[in-house]
């Protein structure tokens, strides 16, 4: 197993960044080693939370481990607290640099496959809603999703005052990531658009594995979505178990996770 920093300069974000990426690349005969081993590997390009960068994952779950176990590649990006969307203030456009050209970047460097049915997207929290966005704004190219105590906002943003103690609800920072909140709601930021999007192009619904703790505060929000999807009859995996908005529960569901997508 490699475990690789890579920067490189981005032309959607105008900027040098890194990211983080773990390679399967043992060889079978080695001790521990997965027994299938074989290329081009299957791909998740998974997404932190805010106020994380690119080390979170490594450092806080077994996603090192679990890479190797299944044969999968994990590519971690740092997403600043962007929430994985396009923002034309200061040419900040997070959504095409993980929507397309991460993915471009990094099949450049590493021996991953190129068929959408191997490439995979998810992220917890800030990184959940910015795998659902971009899972499913670039569906030609990502075959599934995995969402874990996704921060699906726009209700929140919407009604949004300066008043909020925590800097991350104010509306400024709201108007700062999203642009103007009145055109939100049924544009390429709004998860529920972006599906009835894909549906009109009669394109593939990427598949979806949603999870979310019952004490976490943002259960409700991702109740409001299954129940979309399940109103809209897009197949998805819909997980509620007991825990909080914390990595205790995301390195549970990470695992879990990964096994669902491995049996896809």
């Amino acid at each position: 197993m490699a475990i690789v920093d890579v920067n490189f300069f981005s032309e959607a974000l105008m900027r040098q960044v890194t990211y983080k990426a773990v390679i399967p690349t043992d060889s079978p005969d080695i001790k521990g080693a997965n027994a299938n081993h074989f290329k081009p590997f299957k791909t998740l390009y998974l997404l932190h939370g805010i106020m994380g960068n690119c080390t979170d994952w490594l450092i806080r779950t077994r996603i090192a481990e679990l890479a190797q176990k299944h044969n999968v590649a994990v590519v971690m990006p740092s997403g600043e607290n962007s929430f994985y969307v396009d923002q034309e203030a200061g040419h900040n456009y997070f959504g095409e640099f993980i929507g397309r050209e991460l993915v471009e970047e990094t099949r450049k460097l590493f021996p991953l496959s190129t068929k959408r049915e191997d490439t995979f997207i998810g992220g917890l929290s800030m990184g959940g809603y910015g795998a659902l966005r971009n899972g499913l704004k670039y569906y030609k190219t990502f075959g599934a999703i995995v969402a874990l105590s996704s921060a699906i906002i726009i209700d929140y943003a919407l009604v949004s005052t300066e008043e909020a103690e925590w800097v991350f609800r104010r509306r400024s920072y709201y108007e700062y990531v999203f642009g103007d909140l009145s055109k939100l709601r049924g544009s390429d930021k709004d998860l529920e658009a972006l599906i009835t999007m894909i549906k009109e192009e009669k394109g593939t619904i990427p598949k979806i594995y949603l999870a979310c703790g019952t004490e976490d505060f943002l259960i409700e929000s991702n109740r409001k979505y299954r129940d979309f999807l399940i109103s809209q009859g897009v197949e998805h995996t819909y997980v509620e178990d007991k825990g909080i908005h914390d990595w205790n529960f995301w390195d549970e569901y990470i695992e879990k996770a990964l096994e669902w997508l491995m049996k896809l």
